[in-house]
Order: C-alpha cells, then sequence, then structure tokens
C-alpha cells in the first residue's frame, strides 16, 4: 500500500493517535511490508519520540500536536487507573485541603477521598467539581479561567492568580510523561503553569499514574521529581524502575 519510509511512518503515528495503540502484524498487512520493516520504522518514531514501542506494538507519546482527550482516557488502562486512584487517596493523612488535577486519574482519586469528614477540595477540573459537588462534608472551590475542551478543565493567568492565593495541604498531580532525566511533563504550556503553581501552593505533592507514563516526555517541564513526597503507580511498572525514581526522593508505592 505505501512505500515509502516517510510515508508508512506517517500512517502509523496516525493510526495509533487515532486508535491508541498499534500492532505490528496489523501494520505489517496494512501496509504490505515485512514485520521487521514495520518494526523498524517504529523504533525510528521512537528515536523521534513520536511513539513508545511495547512487546508487539506501540502507543502514542503526547506531544505540543498531540494530546488525548479526557473522554479517551476514560477508556484505556481504567482497572490499573482505580488502583493507583484508591491507594493515592489512601495518602490523604490529616490533609484538609486537597489541590486535584485534571485528568481520568485525578477525579477517580476525587471519587475515592474521604466523606466523613470535612475536606476542601480545589481543582481546575469540571468532571472533579462535578464529581464532589453534592458530597457531604466537601467544599468545592473550582478555578476560574479559560475551559480547555478536550480535557475541560479551566488554565491561563485567572487559573494561576487564585491558585496563587492558597496555601493547601497537599496536591494530587497528574502529568502526560514522568522520566527520571525531565521529570513531569504536559503538552500544553498552559496546563503546565496550573500544575507548577499548585505545586508550589502545597505542603505535600503526589503523582499518581499508570505504569505507561513512566519514560514518556511531553514538551513542557513543570516539574522535577524530588518535588513529590510519593508517585503511587501499579506494579506494572517494574520494581527496579521504581527504585531508581526512589532514589531522587519520593517514596515510590506500587499497587
Amino acid at each position: 500500500m505505501t512505500s515509502t519510509a516517510e510515508d508508512r511512518q506517517r500512517h502509523i503515528v496516525r493510526t495509533a493517535r487515532t486508535t491508541g495503540a498499534v500492532d505490528v502484524n496489523t501494520l505489517a498487512a496494512q501496509l504490505g511490508v515485512a514485520k521487521e520493516t514495520v518494526r523498524r520504522d517504529l523504533r525510528a518514531l521512537e528515536d523521534h519520540g513520536l511513539v513508545r514501542r511495547t512487546h508487539g506494538g506501540a502507543y502514542p507519546v503526547e506531544s505540543a500536536g498531540f494530546e488525548t482527550t479526557l473522554a479517551f482516557r476514560a477508556t484505556s488502562h481504567v482497572p490499573e487507573k482505580r488502583r493507583v486512584a484508591a491507594a493515592a487517596a489512601e495518602l490523604v493523612g490529616d490533609a484538609e485541603t486537597v489541590f486535584v488535577d485534571e485528568g481520568f486519574t485525578p477525579q477517580l482519586i476525587a471519587e475515592a477521598l474521604p466523606r466523613d469528614r470535612p475536606l476542601t477540595v480545589v481543582t481546575a477540573s469540571l468532571p472533579v467539581a462535578a464529581a464532589l459537588a453534592g458530597a457531604e462534608n466537601t467544599s468545592v472551590l473550582l478555578l476560574g479561567g479559560r475551559v480547555r475542551a478536550g480535557t475541560l478543565a479551566t488554565v491561563d493567568h485567572w487559573t494561576t492568580k487564585m491558585l496563587a492565593g492558597f496555601v493547601l495541604d497537599l496536591a494530587f498531580i497528574g502529568a502526560n510523561g514522568i522520566s527520571r532525566e525531565h521529570g513531569l511533563t504536559t503538552p500544553d504550556p498552559a496546563v503546565g503553569e496550573v500544575k507548577a503553581q499548585a505545586i508550589r501552593a502545597a505542603r505535600r505533592t503526589v503523582f499518581a499514574g499508570v505504569h505507561t507514563k513512566f519514560g514518556a516526555v511531553s514538551f513542557c517541564r513543570f516539574a522535577e521529581i524530588g518535588a513529590l513526597e510519593a508517585i503511587v503507580t501499579s506494579t506494572l511498572l517494574p520494581s527496579a524502575e521504581a527504585h531508581r525514581y526512589s532514589l531522587l526522593g519520593p517514596q515510590v508505592i506500587r499497587t
């Protein structure tokens, strides 16, 4: 079907971004080339930071030019995200004021927060605010600003200015990528600013994310690993890799 490497690789990236993942066997059949040719294309795309290879395929890396929507995130790795969110929510401790980030995993954290005592939740996420609005004992403060269509969360100077006025006990932060070399990253500078301001406002910061976030690098760096008190992920992140992150400061919890 497609002959040049450039055309093949463009097709692979487009397919990965549309479907969430690609398979070597399927691509080879679609493109009419050998599996080794597809593997070579995937290696080249990984070298350029466009995909992450897995056993037998690859998935797209989020970047300045591509970001998955909240609706898509709500369909991928859901059981793992629920486990991670439940473990993260247990780290609330005696916190009374909590920031909950945008994204599907933070939304699940919000739903798992304790309802049996007073809690103030600050968020830029409309779905998080909606999930908690009727919760007894929970006071919700929604940050104002421009709403991003893909994630249904507010950004820009209105949002960061409101955040700058708070001192928070704990921030639950998400990211599009987390790596030992580049820290926590996200594709959109406006989103990065909100996350960075939340971390500055909080006494404690917890990152929660599934194993596919690790080693991924996006466009805008907003925090170093050392800024985190804890990293919560699943046992799909190898223990040796978890140990390497823990050497940079945070406690790493695999659930």
